[in-house]
């Protein structure tokens, strides 16, 4: 494993690379030119062992169907008991492009038009798409911000909605996209308890898993085999190691009817070989990415305590949600007393910075911002200099 110094302050310009995040501006509907803070990847290079893989596999010069062996899933394995101390088998595993391709084909697989599924918004907007485009309900269990600044379950209005809406599948995101919490064993063992009771099929999106800053990430289908039971559980290297255009994911179901079921519907949707690329990086990144990762998280952690103190001393009208975990920030703007339509006037005209929304995550999120902050630090002072301007001149 390398310990070679990681200069995470590297700019790297990723202009004219196809990206979305820097390309697509005009098409998203933004100025040409924006700084953008908005979309989940980060504006790192990948791990140097990763780079090395893809270019041993590209030099080969055949891209054709392929799969991974016992080496790719040992890879895998490892990596969650080091980092998580969860010991998965190997006929759990089902490959995916990606989480969100998940969540559709869980919606498919367990559930039919009309039926109710669970979400906890503000959360990860593609969690209602899959649910309304598949022509379910939408059951929304608010979070609720409370007066030590965190965000919580109401575990009370959880059951409540979920019988009187006979809700067959909860997504639970865990951590959570957007608001940074990082679930206790205690929070997750009594949402589970619920589960098992009303016999609700848990979908846990652990993408953000090996990004945790206070705490332990607690694996959802980790704590009781019962739990395990009725768990679909979402995991991918794209966040952790900067992979997302790669598409891979592992999904883990140990029900066997539930993963029969599963991996019917992906049959059903044409899917089958995965990216070749994708496959490489994942090994390659869950067995020799360790020491990078390592690095990144505290650089990660810097990002978060200089945000913190920019904001105390520069923009004390907006307010961090200080997060267990993510690199994705939640901030609350509301201080400033401004409608949304002022606020996105003023973030991207007047400061020219594209965030994401909070509204986009569900009405609860209204007035507040999503910042992504994995990115060399001289961007984020770049980025909130460009906001205390703006703001001085409202």
């Amino acid at each position: 494993m390398s310990k070679e110094r990681i200069d995470f302050d590297e700019r790297i310009d990723r202009i004219n690379t196809s990206c979305i995040k820097y390309d697509f501006a005009a098409e998203r509907g933004k100025p040409e030119g924006i700084l953008p803070l908005w979309v989940a990847d980060m504006d790192f290079k990948v791990p140097q062992p990763v780079l090395d893989a893809l270019k041993d596999r590209v030099e080969h010069g055949i891209f054709g169907y392929s799969e991974g062996k016992e080496a790719y899933f040992d890879a895998v394995k490892g990596w969650m008991m080091r980092r998580h101390g969860w010991s998965i088998e190997r006929n759990w595993l089902v490959k995916t492009p990606g989480v969100v391709f998940a969540l559709a084909m869980a919606v498919k697989a367990y559930t039919k038009p009309g039926d109710g599924i669970m979400i906890q918004q503000p959360v990860y907007y593609p969690f209602s798409e899959v649910i309304k485009d598949n022509g379910r309900k939408i059951v929304d269990n608010t979070l609720y911000l409370g007066e030590d600044g965190i965000y919580h379950m109401d575990l009370d209005d959880f059951e409540k909605k979920a019988a009187e809406n006979q809700v067959k599948l909860f997504f639970l995101c865990s951590p959570h996209n957007p608001v940074g919490r990082v679930w206790t064993s205690k929070e997750l063992t009594r949402l589970g308890g619920i589960c098992e009771r009303l016999d609700i099929i848990v979908v846990s999106d652990e993408i953000h898993q090996d990004f945790v800053f206070k705490g332990e990430h607690q694996v959802f289908a980790a704590i009781s085999d019962k739990f395990r039971n009725r768990t679909i559980t979402c995991t991918a290297p794209s966040k952790t190691f900067n992979v997302a255009g790669l598409q891979i994911s592992n999904i883990f179901i140990s029900n066997p009817e539930l993963r029969r079921k599963f991996k019917k519907e992906i049959a059903a949707s044409g899917y089958s070989q995965l990216n070749a690329l994708g496959l490489t990086a994942c090994e390659a990144a869950y067995r020799y990415g360790e020491s990078w990762h390592d690095q990144l998280i505290e650089y990660l952690k810097e990002n978060v305590r200089f945000v913190h103190n920019y904001l105390k001393e520069n923009l004390p009208e907006i307010k961090l949600i200080e997060p267990d975990g993510t690199y994705l920030i939640w901030l609350d703007f509301r201080g400033l007393g401004l409608s949304e339509q002022e606020r996105e006037d003023l973030i991207v005209k007047k400061a020219g910075l594209w965030l994401d929304s909070g509204a986009m995550f569900g009405p609860v999120g209204e007035g507040f911002e999503r910042i992504n902050i994995a990115c060399p630090r001289s961007v984020i002072v770049e980025a909130l200099n460009k906001l205390t301007a703006a703001i001085k001149n409202l």
